[in-house]
């Protein structure tokens, strides 16, 4: 896309409110916290000191905003430490010639590494940047930076003590988490019914994962119909796609495959109804046409003979379970293999955060690239603004370290963003000052309003939250003596300094996903052939398979999946294309290739549904092939990042090897299971033999 077009069409993302509001419950409490903090400190410490305090609050406020599944007293406390130290060691640096420069930037690298753990992590980190450049305007003594750090953290303390006293919809996020699975299964099952080979979206399973790991807090006191649920949810998505699938489920025409189609209709509904149930914390109500006992009623039709009716039977039984969980007579817990999924406390997730920081100190991590531009752009951003002579200097590089993000989109739409909403609100605050002049508590009382304001548009979108944002810190700021005038002409052109650097080095030193798409793609194709071949594994040897080895493959496939979507989607916004020259594919041999890696682990899946028992006999030949299944997508993705061809022959070799083991050979009455093995691994050939032809190179005019 040309450079003209990605700037229009980034700077009108940034623009365009969504028309969602926070929860206003949520947002006045956010602001209740400020005002607590802040008007005793006021009282007591004056608006030096409440201002740090104010500060504090108001970060670890948005922090419990942000889209987490861990309890969100425990980020606000996390929030106001990490506060209190940036806030303390930038005080104490301030009073020391060139110090702070330097720390300025070391922290600015530490804050941009930190979202190698998350967004949520490298959100609240880049906070803590504008936190120290906001608060630090004067050389104190170490004794006044260290009371200033614990006036920060005081903020996020009372945060975290006004969430646990007034919880609000303490489980809504889980509770949209696991209901958008069930929901996402009832669309399958209906899309199902007219298209066999339809792919679920797998981003409602993975939120729901994430929601599922709790710390032990939460592991006591969740609702207990929501034990076991996701588990549930995993074994209903293999048993939809198997059943309806031609190859391995009921036949393409005829009678059973009408039957299934019903099957699916009342599947879907019943879905719905679990979602619902789910999202409302009540009781399934179904449709009195479409009960489970339905549905294990038509799972015994002489229509449906051998895989089609093993899945139709699963498929009924997992809807039991998942009704019966959710029946408020008896809130029978689901019992469900594996282990519980736990959460860490936030001390004990330090070291595996460092350790997950130190993996993506290398040069061509994108982290690491961004943690590098994030340091130099709010450095230089800061060194820029200080020969100008302005009181607020600090401004300019605030801009750069709230602007910057990791890929090219979120930095332009949000640096258009902050520019339009400082200016609104600087100027609708600098209009109140002047009409009103309000005195110290009036201030303080007009800025607890504005966070409200921030913490209530926070979903609609950055150019709003920045207005209020920055109508708070005027306001705050207004404690202390100065011309409002002169401060808010001060503010706009420092913003425009600070965010003009800001583009301006990303636009020389950017990290384009468009260079990654063909990493993302290989990440994949070897995840999605590490999942084929556990799968295939079980099989061949039933006793000794490997339920947690098959259920990891099955969530790096998705892990990589999830990434080359998003890398795809922020390609599409860069102003960037691919380039004639290998080892680069064309944007349409990857969308090929990417339909190719579906189908392969498609093909797993509805394996999946059928696994033998363990004391089941085993299927000739499935491990050899699982184990050539492995090695040759493992090689294949090799070729894929170095833009070699990739070349199937081997794998095609070992089935035909396969394909000449007599069925007959398996033990009666689990002839299907070699069948169904079978037919998979003929499905996930065909995978890969449109993966040879999507991939393979493009031709080089001579003379090139």
């Amino acid at each position: 896309m040309p450079w003209s077009v990605a700037l229009r069409e980034t700077a009108k993302a940034g623009l365009v409110p969504a028309r969602e509001l926070s929860d206003p419950r949520r947002a006045v409490r956010g602001a209740l916290a400020v005002g607590l903090v802040l008007f005793p400190v006021l009282a007591v410490a004056g608006s030096g000191p409440a201002t740090s305090a104010a500060m504090g609050g108001y970060i670890a406020g948005t922090a419990t905003f942000q889209r987490t599944f861990r309890p969100r007293a425990s980020i606000a406390v996390g929030a106001g430490l990490g506060l209190g130290i940036s806030t303390f060691l930038g005080y104490a640096a301030v009073g020391v010639p060139g110090a702070f420069p330097v720390l300025l930037a070391v922290w600015a690298f530490g804050a941009g590494m930190i979202w190698a753990v998350g967004p949520t992590g490298g959100t609240v980190a880049a906070t803590t940047i504008s936190v120290m450049l906001v608060v630090v305007q004067l050389p104190v003594s170490l004794a006044s930076a260290l009371g200033h750090g614990l006036l920060c953290a005081l903020g996020g303390a009372v945060q975290a003590l006004v969430t646990l006293l007034w919880p609000v919809d303490r489980w809504r996020g889980h509770r949209d988490a696991l209901a958008d699975t069930y929901a996402e299964l009832g669309h399958y099952a209906r899309r199902l019914r007219h298209d066999p080979l339809a792919a679920v979206d797998p981003e409602p399973f993975m939120t729901a994962r994430r929601a599922g790991a709790l710390t032990g807090w939460q592991a006591r006191h969740r609702p207990p119909e929501m034990r076991g649920l996701r588990a549930v949810a995993e074994h209903i998505r293999p048993a939809l796609a198997a059943l309806a699938d031609p190859a391995v489920g009921a036949p393409a025409e005829g009678p059973g495959r009408d039957l299934a189609r019903e099957i699916l209709a009342a599947a879907a509904e019943l879905l719905d109804a679990v979602a619902a149930a789910v999202r409302a914390g009540e009781a399934v109500r179904p449709p009195t046409s479409t009960p489970a006992l339905t549905i294990a009623e038509a799972a015994q039709s002489p229509d449906l003979t051998g895989a089609a009716r093993r899945a139709a039977k699963r498929l009924a039984t997992q809807l039991s379970r998942a009704t019966g969980a959710l029946d408020r007579q008896d809130r029978t817990v689901v019992r469900t293999s594996g282990p519980q999924l736990r959460r860490p406390p936030l001390l004990k997730i330090v070291p595996v955060a460092l350790q997950t920081v130190r993996r993506q100190l290398q040069p061509r991590s994108a982290v690491f690239q961004h943690a590098v531009r994030l340091s130099a752009v709010v450095t230089l951003s800061y060194l820029a603004a200080r020969p100008t002579g302005l009181h607020h200097s600090y401004w300019a590089p605030l801009t750069a370290a709230m602007v910057m993000r990791p890929d090219f989109a979120q930095t332009f739409s949000r640096g258009v963003a902050r520019l339009a909403g400082t200016v609104v609100g600087v100027a609708v605050t600098t209009a109140v000052v002047q009409l009103l002049d309000p005195g110290a508590y009036l201030s303080a009382a007009l800025a607890v309003v504005c966070i409200g304001g921030a913490y209530l548009t926070i979903r609609t979108g950055y150019a709003f939250t920045t207005a209020c944002v920055s109508s708070y810190v005027v306001f705050l700021l207004g404690l202390q003596a100065g011309n409002p005038l002169e401060t808010a002409l001060e503010r706009v052109l420092l913003t425009l300094l600070g965010g003009a650097i800001a583009l301006g080095a990303y636009a020389l030193f950017p990290t384009w996903q468009t260079a990654r798409l063909a990493e993302r793609l290989a990440e994949w194709l070897a995840a999605a052939g590490r999942y084929g071949a556990a799968v295939l594994q079980a099989y061949g040897d039933p006793e000794g398979r490997d339920d947690r080895g098959v259920r990891d493959a099955l969530l790096d496939s998705r892990e990589a999946r999830a990434e080359l979507m998003e890398a795809l989607e922020r390609a599409d916004a860069e102003p960037v294309k691919h380039g004639d020259r290998l080892p680069e594919l064309s944007r349409k041999q990857l969308d090929r290739a990417r339909t190719a890696v579906g189908l392969l682990a498609r093909s797993a899946v509805l394996m999946e549904a059928h696994v033998p028992h363990r004391d089941s006999p085993p299927v000739a030949g499935a491990a050899e092939f699982a184990e050539e299944l492995q090695y040759a997508t493992a090689i294949a993705a090799a070729g894929v990042l170095i833009g070699e061809p990739v070349d199937f022959s081997g794998l095609r070799e070992a089935y035909a090897r396969w394909d000449g083991y007599p069925v007959g050979d398996a033990v009666p009455g689990h002839e299907d299971r070699a069948v169904v093995a079978r037919a998979g691994a003929k499905l996930m050939l065909q995978a890969l033999g449109d993966l040879e032809r999507a991939v393979r190179p493009r031709r080089v005019p001579s003379g090139a």
